[in-house]
């Protein structure tokens, strides 16, 4: 492929609370390697990724005994108190005219396939960025809590053109910067980079993809993530 430089830039300064673990979930083990470790490798392992940008917490006890540390291909910058602060301080760290693929520690089941397609939205001037997503395939539900604290259903959601967002999500960086620092000085919310770039009249195209690349939560998704990235090493053995 023809196009600017891609970095990879993976925000990992969170806790993930909802695992009920003893350390943040981005440090948790999966066939012999933390969920971090997997995907920072699956992402410098693209041939189109030139290198991987991570935002740790300045707090943080165990990126630094992490081999993967030390790698060459990646450069370590401070995390900031939310997602979109720690993806601006990656963004500082990358040439204006690169493209950033943004994507979560905890989903270590990305394909190259996935990121591949991804990566096709650089040629498409229509657009400026895309992101993998999933449709929405079940019943959703609007809840409405009572008085005791207890939910009901308020009432049943169309789920016609609703889509789970996923990541990586790719945007051009200097796009994406300045998208960032208008959303934030304007006190949007920003809950990933493609609301920041629609909060600006941007086009993000949506990708869909594999429903392997899930992010890891809550316990329940450890085993299925380790049955995903097994499925996926016996695929490259297999070639």
């Amino acid at each position: 492929m023809n196009h600017p430089e891609i970095y990879a830039v993976v925000p990992a300064a969170g806790i993930g609370s909802r695992m009920q673990a003893d350390r943040p979930k981005q440090y948790l083990t999966i066939a012999g390697k933390t969920i971090l470790e997997h995907t920072l490798e699956t992402l410098i392992s693209h041939p189109d990724i030139h290198r991987v940008i991570i935002a740790i917490s300045p707090s943080d006890e165990y990126f630094s005994t992490l081999p993967v540390s030390q790698a060459q291909w990646l450069t370590v910058v401070a995390g900031g108190h939310d997602r979109a602060t720690s993806v601006q301080n990656g963004l500082a760290a990358l040439p204006e005219q690169s493209w950033a693929l943004v994507h979560d520690a905890a989903r270590p089941c990305l394909s190259h396939a996935d990121i591949t397609t991804l990566l096709g939205v650089i040629s498409d001037d229509t657009q400026t960025g895309g992101i993998l997503a999933s449709p929405v395939r079940d019943t959703m539900k609007r809840a409405t809590k009572t008085g005791s604290g207890a939910l009901n259903v308020s009432h049943t959601e169309c789920r016609d053109n609703l889509w789970h967002a996923l990541t990586p999500q790719l945007f051009n960086t200097g796009v994406l910067r300045n998208a960032l620092v208008q959303g934030i000085a304007a006190g949007a919310t920003i809950t990933d980079e493609a609301s920041a770039m629609e909060a600006q009249g941007h086009q993000v195209r949506l990708i869909e993809g594999n429903p392997a690349n899930i992010k890891i939560t809550r316990p329940a998704d450890l085993p299925l993530a380790a049955f995903y990235l097994s499925e996926q090493a016996s695929k490259q053995n297999k070639r």
